[in-house]
């Protein structure tokens, strides 16, 4: 990181503990494979939200073996303490704050170092490695939905280098961190952001994916008024069988106190749509890149753009209206909050160990495209998860498992 404070390091340390403690899925996966260090030697190059959960996962993976750099996966989201704390265990070019040039040369820095694998958050780390031809790569593995629709996109351009465990896709990691965890950490984000009641609320929530259904139903839960934004009329009908409001966002824009967008789409709320807005809208984006929102176009047009608070900036438009962007137009519960809780990023990480610990042993077997997380991979983890919860569940009797592959009733 920039600077190694010793103090901010011992933070980091109690912070680590902190979400080891309610880690268990990743802890006991840590342990097992301290034993048998199945990633011994193997040089791996990390690109995530330096959060007290990534601190838990870089940890089993040295314990495994693995020899590690890592850099942030967005310029706003590190936490100091945990970069300072990883950085006595490891070599971390990371830092709260960076510009757009020096996040690039923090993702430089990582592929110089001559990595085997790539766990990235988004793609960025993948995409650098590719724009520049870094050999002895031999797979990796994207933590995000944005990330793997941009290595889809290279897969089918005939262009992916090496094969690539598509984390995201896992039921484990979909269907807790994209829900619950964004849920739950982007309504922390707006409310350490702005301090303002979410109860009665116009929200307007933009995309019904996992995320947008996870910041719907909480938003819900806290009393807000939600509208659901779709273009798919699949999930439009799905928002509104779900009991929520639904519309397109030029109708949502004129009543909407609070937005909140979840796609990983560009543009979903054009500037046209921001001078609809009432006075004091608040503009929050909970997607990885900061192109949900028009802030360019914003922020180009505003009279006076000032900051009235930690992670908000009041701008003034031409017609002398003023609306909030939060986080400025970055992933919020990562720049405003601390990211998702460490029970959902328990079973989101231990995939993405599994997934190297997988890469590294049938490297030579896979072909160049992007792959799910094994089915067999997904029932360990989900496993682990439950027993790290003190859950025990049933087992199908011999006759079930017959009958369940039997034709005949």
């Amino acid at each position: 990181m920039k600077v190694a404070d010793p103090k901010l390091s011992s933070e980091g340390e109690r912070n680590f503990l902190w979400a080891k403690a309610h880690m268990g899925a990743l802890t006991n996966l840590a342990e097992k494979y301290a034993k048998s260090k199945p990633l011994e030697g193997v040089k791996i190059g990390v690109c995530l939200h330096i959060t007290k959960e990534t601190s838990v996962l870089i940890d089993a993976l040295l314990l495994a073996g693995a020899e590690v750099k890592l850099a942030a996966a967005n310029p706003l989201s590190t936490q100091d303490d945990i970069a300072a704390y990883l950085s006595t265990r490891t070599e971390v070019w990371a830092w709260r704050g960076e510009s757009t040039k020096e996040y690039g040369w923090c993702i430089e820095q990582v592929l110089g170092s001559r990595p085997q694998q790539l766990i990235d958050d988004g793609a960025d780390l993948h995409v650098a490695a590719h724009r520049s031809k870094v050999k002895g790569i031999v797979g990796g593995s994207e933590e995000t939905t944005t990330g793997v629709v941009r290595l889809k996109a290279l897969e089918a351009q005939g262009g992916l280098a090496y094969p690539v465990i598509a984390v995201n896709d896992a039921k484990t990691k979909f269907m807790f961190d994209n829900r619950y965890g964004t849920g739950q950490s982007t309504l922390d984000g707006i409310m350490r952001a702005t301090a303002l009641l979410l109860a009665g609320a116009r929200t307007v929530v933009v995309g019904y994916g996992w995320v947008g259904k996870g910041v719907a139903m909480r938003a819900r839960g806290m009393g807000a008024r939600v509208t659901v934004v779709e273009v798919d009329p699949v999930k439009a009908l799905e928002a509104h069988l779900d009991g929520f409001d639904v519309s397109g966002i030029d109708e949502a824009a004129p009543g909407g106190e609070l937005f909140v967008t979840t796609t990983g789409m560009k543009g979903v709320i054009p500037y046209a749509a921001i001078e609809k807005m009432k006075e004091g809208a608040i503009l929050t984006n909970a997607g990885h890149f900061d192109v949900e929102i028009d802030v360019k176009t914003l922020l180009s047009k505003a009279k006076k753009v000032k900051e009235v608070r930690t992670n908000v900036d009041e701008v003034t438009l031409p017609s002398g209206k003023r609306v909030y962007l939060v986080a400025k137009g970055r992933i919020a519960n990562l720049v405003a909050a601390e990211g998702h809780p460490p029970e959902v990023m328990q079973m989101s990480f231990a995939n993405q160990m599994m997934a190297a610990i997988r890469i590294h042993a049938d490297h030579s077997k896979m072909e160049k495209k992007v792959y799910g997380v094994p089915a067999e991979l997904e029932d360990e983890v989900a496993r682990a998860a439950l027993k790290s919860m003190g859950i025990s569940i049933g087992v199908m009797t011999k006759e079930q498992k017959e009958y369940a592959h039997s034709w005949e009733i």
